[in-house]
């Protein structure tokens, strides 16, 4: 069958051309190749000699003599150059096959066939330089023809696949890929081959043969051309990157790593909650690292046992009997289908699902790998899971300044990767940051308890009672997120039935703060005991905080003005010193002194928030006490405010927890307070009910100290005053009232030991004291005589020598009161005594012993 030559033949690459020479030597016929090899028509040629038409004039002479033989008969091969027309005497050489032929006639002449050697050069080049990269390229190398089967592949290419190169012609992508990767393979090849729009780094995956490893391959594809343009098939170059696949798996595994580690320190003991640390570990490593996990904490650090947190697990250890109790603080999984608990191999104690209850308490067995890892410290696999869900699980000890406090179990499930060495060190890592903040967690609960019962010990129990005032209050400490902090308040029965109203409140938090309130209490009930005036009971008190802490440098009034000013101190000033003075304790008090009898209250205030007073049928107003300086400041005296308030009038002190906040100036806090003192008639139960659930205290960011009093002064008829001159008779006339008194009052049963004690002070005062003498009985929970002078002198107990003959009236006071002393007044002082109400039982006569030891 005759056809056409299809373009891009290789007869168009290496030019080949023929003409013919006659008998008489000359060209007879000129092909079209021939034309265009030489550059000349055949019109130039036809009939001329080609010696003398092609060839350098230097060589004409051995030409004409070649041209000669040939027509003798004689095949002749050679080089032969020529000149090209119209190229400025450049020379081409043409390799020319010289065959004798005969004409019609019998007569010699010759067939010459042309190659132009330089096109021969070039095709040898490219075919040499195409073998060279094709056949030596380290990459595998392979050509798919227009039905994208296999036309040529390199050795490379067989040394992945298996056989020789040759072994590999006609086969298929089915032949080399699973089918999925086949089927894009082929669609990306017909893209290509349609389009001719080149591929590159396509990703591939597949097993060679006789590997059990994956392999992946980057493969890059483009359209290959005939001369003419015409496509004939897809070059492929295939690199192996499964070793970059694998460092880019690595590298993109420790990013994830160190932002799985990133997260973890931000969110990762945010509170120094036990549980709900647990739960923000398994928030970080659920989904990012694992698709289940649990955490169990010992139940020894859960209930706060005193013992060495080393000594939790210890007895069941080292008995054989499988771990200490622990109990199941959290879980959480990424698989929407699993179930409670689906983690692998816990032991006896598990239930049906084969792991613990959410808040269940439970033990290891003792060769299980979670007890293991509980005794050695070390992470051990788990095997198995159930139903085969879980594949790979990792019990991970929790290890905090070598104490294990628990234990984490990490699992993944089918579909997910196996933990490999680098997941092992990251889930010790996220345990071990967990652990520290469990630690500090346990730490903080235990020194925050601590301070706790030492705060709520040195509080009044219960609601304190007062002569002429009813009173309650309420302390609210912080919750277990904040610190305990220092407030604190107090009652004191002051002798003549006065009562100190205290409510302090110690700058910081926690132990130190719960420890310097404890003493600043005490001081301030020794304090009250000496009956001392409230600005002098400060001024000590200040001395006494001073004395607590150690300064930590500059100077302590900074920050805290000079003089005392109609403004008291905002609290957030006094605290930003906190961390300039660490080492010195700071507080803010106020301290009031009520006396029933004149319904008047003597306050002084030590840089606290002011008292408030809400009297009947008038709006609650803050009194207007000087602040004057903190306690441990010093520099500055403390000023006294003396008021006279109603009867029914309502007196509240407070620290600032109740009307400061973040949320709210303190300013807006006041006025809301007095706002809710709008009806203090009601009873002082429900008013202090009122007060907090009306304010936004936001309770659980500071401590709240609340001290109610409503003013019950003492009945005139319960008061009995009078005033005796400085003679002899005095003493017979104040036995006579008191008997009088103490007779209108119905306390018969007190009638005797009150005039004799009476007689001995009244007598001392005439013996030691000045001035005018005042005789006062007062009735209420118990009964109260003082005796008032002008001297400056105070009585002191002592004991009589045998040969004395006085000396022995204050040892009689002592022995028939119940309580006694002196104290200063403004003019002078006061000496008293206390005698217990009769109940009905006859009173207790003194005893031989007792009426000696005077003697």
């Amino acid at each position: 069958m005759w056809q056409s030559s299809p373009p891009g033949s290789i007869y168009d690459y290496i030019r080949v051309a023929s003409f013919s020479i006659g008998p008489d030597g000359l060209i007879e016929q000129w092909s079209r190749r021939a034309a265009g090899l030489f550059g000349m028509a055949s019109d130039e040629v036809v009939g001329r000699d080609p010696v003398e038409a092609f060839m350098p004039a230097e060589l004409r002479p051995d030409a004409h003599r070649r041209v000669g033989e040939i027509l003798d008969g004689k095949e002749w091969t050679g080089l032969v150059p020529f000149r090209i027309p119209g190229e400025n005497a450049v020379r081409g050489l043409a390799e020319i096959y010289v065959m004798p032929s005969e004409t019609g006639a019998g007569e010699r002449a010759a067939l010459c066939i042309v190659v132009d050697v330089r096109a021969l050069r070039r095709i040898e080049t490219d075919l040499a330089a195409s073998q060279a990269i094709f056949g030596q390229s380290p990459f595998g190398f392979v050509l798919f023809g227009t039905d994208f089967a296999v036309v040529r592949a390199n050795k490379r290419f067989a040394t992945v696949f298996g056989g020789e190169a040759d072994d590999h012609r006609g086969r298929t992508v089915e032949d080399y890929l699973a089918r999925p990767e086949a089927e894009r393979l082929s669609a990306t090849l017909e893209r290509v081959l349609e389009t001719g729009e080149a591929v590159t780094d396509l990703q591939l995956v597949g097993t060679p043969p006789g590997s059990l490893g994956r392999r992946h391959w980057s493969m890059n594809l483009y359209r290959v051309h005939s001369g003419s343009g015409r496509p004939v098939g897809i070059a492929g170059l295939a690199t192996d990157v499964t070793q970059r696949h694998i460092a880019a798996r690595e590298a993109a595994s420790a990013r994830r790593n160190l932002a799985l580690l990133n997260e973890a320190s931000a969110r990762i003991g945010n509170s120094l909650d036990l549980e709900t640390t647990a739960r923000e570990l398994l928030d970080v490593a659920v989904p990012g690292f694992c698709d289940l996990a649990s955490v169990d904490l010992y139940q020894g650090l859960l209930t706060g046992e005193e013992a060495s947190p080393a000594s939790w697990g210890r007895h069941h250890q080292e008995s054989g009997t499988g771990s200490a109790e622990l109990r199941r603080v959290a879980h959480a999984s990424a698989v929407s289908d699993a179930l409670p608990g689906v983690l692998p191999g816990v032991g006896a104690d598990a239930g049906d699902s084969g792991q613990p209850a959410l808040g269940s308490v439970h033990r290891y067995p003792f060769h299980s790998p979670c007890a293991v890892a509980l005794r050695t410290g070390r992470v051990e696999d788990v095997p198995g899971g159930e139903r085969g869900f879980v594949h790979s699980t990792l019990a991970v000890p929790m290890v905090a300044h070598d104490i294990v406090v628990g234990l984490v179990q990490f699992s993944r499930t089918k579909g997910s990767e196996p933990f490999g060495e680098r997941d092992r060190a990251l889930a010790t890592e996220l345990a071990a940051r967990a652990a520290v903040c469990i630690d500090n967690a346990r730490l903080y609960r235990r020194e925050h308890e601590r301070a706790l019962i030492l705060q709520r010990s040195l509080l009044p129990p219960g609601d304190p009672e007062a002569a002429g005032l009813d009173i309650a209050c309420r302390y609210l400490p912080g919750n277990t997120a904040t610190e305990v902090g220092g407030d604190w308040f107090d009652v004191i029965e002051l002798p003549g039935h006065r009562t100190a109203l205290v409510v302090g409140d110690v700058m910081g938090r926690g132990l130190r703060a719960a420890v310097a309130m404890g003493e600043l209490r005490t001081a301030v009930r020794t304090l009250a005991l000496l009956d001392l005036e409230p600005a002098e009971v400060l001024s000590a008190l200040d001395e006494v905080a001073r004395g607590l802490g150690t300064p930590g440098g500059g100077e302590r009034s900074d920050g805290f003005g000079a003089g005392g000013g109609a403004q008291w101190p905002s609290r957030a000033a006094h605290k930003s010193r906190e961390a300039d003075l660490s080492e010195v304790y700071l507080a803010t008090c106020v301290y009031a002194v009520y006396d029933p009898v004149t319904r008047r209250c003597t306050f002084a205030n030590a840089g606290h928030l002011p008292p408030v007073v809400a009297e009947p049928g008038e709006p609650a107003l803050l009194l207007d006490v000087p602040p004057g300086m903190p306690l441990g400041v010093g520099g500055e005296p403390f000023e006294e405010v003396e008021v006279e308030l109603k009867e029914g009038a309502l007196l509240a002190l407070y620290t600032d927890g109740l009307v400061e906040s973040r949320d709210h100036p303190l300013d807006e806090g006041l006025d809301a307070f007095r706002q809710a003192l709008a009806e203090p008639s009601q009873p002082l139960e429900d008013v202090c009910d009122h007060v907090l659930t009306t304010l936004d205290t936001r309770h659980g960011e500071d401590d709240i100290a609340l001290l109610m009093a409503r003013i019950q002064g003492l009945a005139p008829d319960a008061v009995g005053d009078w005033r005796l001159p400085r003679e002899l008779r005095s003493v017979a006339r104040a036995r006579e009232l008191a008997r009088e008194q103490l007779t209108a009052w119905g306390l018969d049963d007190l009638v005797d030991t009150t005039e004799l004690l009476v007689s001995e002070l009244v007598t001392n005062a005439l013996r030691y004291g000045e001035g005018e003498i005042r005789l006062r009985l007062l009735r209420d929970r118990t009964l109260v005589c003082e005796v008032w002078d002008a001297g400056l002198v105070q009585p002191r107990r002592r004991r009589a020598r045998d040969t004395d003959e006085g000396g022995r009236g204050l040892q009689l006071v002592g022995l028939l009161s119940a309580a006694w002393g002196s104290r200063r007044t403004p003019r002078g002082k006061t000496v008293w005594f206390e005698l217990a109400l009769p109940d009905g039982e006859p009173a207790a006569e003194l005893s031989v012993e007792q009426l000696l030891s005077m003697y």
